[in-house]
């Protein structure tokens, strides 16, 4: 950085410090549907106790999401499934008792976001941990740190980077909406998105993005 305080110059190196994710256009994915999948209908005090009942049979639930880009109008998009025209998810769920994080994520995204989940599309190239989430308790929202004080959280949701190749087909159950959201609307953005997404792109922000041409 310059002493003068008013120009500032990055070397090359430290541009690319925390790696590059290459982002093609959204041109060049192909997104069709499917029948509509299960959805829960409940009340927040039916998810608590369904989350209790859970947590009694097999300890903490976790939750491993995918982050997934494309770009639009030369700029970085996420994309996010969309319930009821109002909720806003990151594709993926929560995971089987003993089930492995990226066999569970590609499990997830192969339901939800393929043909079904033995086609031969379900390859899904899952990257680092970029962060994760915590549940101190069965009516608190997440943190994105595990309190010192908490000896037994209730949920851990993590947050994977997913690299897309150039091509795929996303089929989408009926009852879903797949979106591509630009991350400067997403950015803080809590009461639309949530905590979680709306801190997606300050995640992000150790990458560079590249973006590829069709």
């Amino acid at each position: 950085m310059s002493s003068n305080g008013n120009v500032s110059e990055i070397s090359g190196s430290d541009q690319n410090h925390g790696g590059v994710i290459d982002i093609y256009p959204l041109s060049c994915y192909y997104f069709g549907s499917k029948e509509a999948g299960p959805f829960k209908d409940e009340t927040l005090a039916d998810r608590t106790q369904r989350m209790k009942s859970n947590y009694a049979a097999y300890g903490l639930r976790t939750c491993v999401n995918a982050v997934i880009l494309v770009e639009l109008f030369n700029h970085p998009h996420l994309l996010l499934l969309q319930v009821r025209n109002s909720i806003f998810k990151l594709p993926g769920g929560r995971l089987r008792p003993g089930e492995s994080d990226i066999d569970g994520l590609r499990r997830k995204l192969s339901r939800k976001l393929s043909v079904n989940e033995s086609s031969g599309e379900t390859e899904w190239e899952v990257g680092e941990c970029l962060g994760m989430w915590w549940r101190p308790d069965f009516e608190t929202l997440l943190y994105p740190y595990l309190p010192p004080n908490v000896k037994k959280p209730k949920e851990c949701t993590k947050l994977f980077l997913v690299r897309l190749p150039v091509s795929r087909r996303f089929i989408v159950p009926k009852n879903l909406k797949l979106l591509a959201v630009p991350l400067c609307q997403i950015h803080e953005n809590h009461k639309t998105y949530g905590p979680v997404i709306s801190g997606v792109p300050q995640l992000l922000s150790k990458f560079s993005f590249n973006i590829i041409e069709s």
